[in-house]
Formats: C-alpha cells, structure tokens, sequence
C-alpha cells in the first residue's frame, strides 16, 4: 500500500480525476485528492488557468504545497497538468518522497523554472500524449526526458494522440484505451515504491 497526494488539473476537481483516485483506490491505496479551487470547476483549460491567475500561480502552487503540512513525509505525489506543480514540488525538496507521477506536464530539474535537481532514491513517471500540443508544443516533454536521462528511476511513457486531459474520463479529450495502460503502469509504479 502507497500512500498518494493527487493534484488536480486546472479545469478542477472534475469527477474524472476523483474516479481515477478511485481506481488507485480500489489497487489497495490511499488516495488524497485536494481540491485547490473550493469546488469550483471550469469548462474549458483556459477558464481555469484564467481563476489560477486571478490568484497567482504562485499563491496556487502553495497551496498545494501547504496540504502536505497535513499528510506523513512518505508519500508519492501526483499530479495532472497544473498539479505537476505542488507535486513536483513536493517529490523534489520535501524530505521522505517515496515517488513522483507527472502527468500531461513535468518542469526541468535545471535552469531558471527548476526547483533544483531531482533527489536521489525518488521515482519518477511521466505520462502524456505524443502529439499533445501543451506537452510537447511548450517543452514539457524536454524536461520529461532531461529527468529519464539524469534520474536512475525515471520513465516517459508516451501514448499516440494529441490529448491534454487524455486520463480524465470526465472530458471531451479522454482516452479510454491510453487511460488503461497508464493506471496499469501507475498501479505498478505503486506497488514497487
């Protein structure tokens, strides 16, 4: 059993983030999913990151950072998209991180946007679609693939299509058969952490 902190995307908590927790669940684990935006949910990408502005990223991220104050120091963090940011985070400069699951986005361990380099002995999954024009077009999967080839434990996994939200099975871009396999290589990621 993994214990697991899951940040949401910028569209909210939506019902296909909360069913995928049930399905890490229903593997035998402890799922929290924070809700960032005080129920809110947004239509689209852009309404959300518009309520994320209107915050500060900055102010958002914290918070998600501040939830683990609450939780044990051995945990996987786990985001989608926008949660990429407390949960990368969190695995990178709290001590005890057990893993880090990115999906859709993942920040560079080096440079100006880097929260320093990857620790050693945390896992790491990045997941996100081929042709997804957030995560290759602005550079995400860069940074994906600096971390597999600097960090001992680290996988890209990438699925055909050109989805953002592709593993959220409450939006129009859900992709059911590239969603199987990513919670089976979730699942299996947390069952050897």
């Amino acid at each position: 059993m993994t214990e697991v902190l899951l940040f949401h995307h910028a569209q909210g908590l939506t019902q296909g983030v909360r069913a995928f927790a049930d399905d890490l669940r229903a593997g035998g684990h402890i799922v929290h999913t924070p809700d960032l935006f005080d129920g809110r949910t947004f239509q689209s990408i852009d309404e959300g990151l518009a309520y994320i502005g209107e915050i500060g990223f900055d102010e958002m991220r914290e918070r998600g950072v501040r939830v683990a104050d609450e939780l044990p120091p051995e945990l996987v963090y786990a985001g989608y998209s926008f949660g990429v940011l407390p949960a990368q985070k969190l695995a990178q400069i709290r001590p005890g991180a057990r893993g880090a699951l990115l999906f859709y986005s993942c920040l560079p361990i080096t440079g100006e946007w880097a929260f320093g380099p990857w620790p050693d002995g945390v896992a790491v999954q990045i997941h996100g679609m081929e042709n997804d024009p957030i995560f290759v077009g602005e550079g995400d999967i860069d940074s994906a693939r600096e971390i597999v080839e600097k960090v001992e434990d680290a996988e890209l996994f990438l699925y055909p299509g050109d989805q953002h939200y592709f593993a959220d099975s409450s939006l129009p871009s859900y992709d059911a058969e590239a969603t199987a396999l990513l919670t089976i290589r979730v699942l299996e990621f947390l069952d050897r952490v």
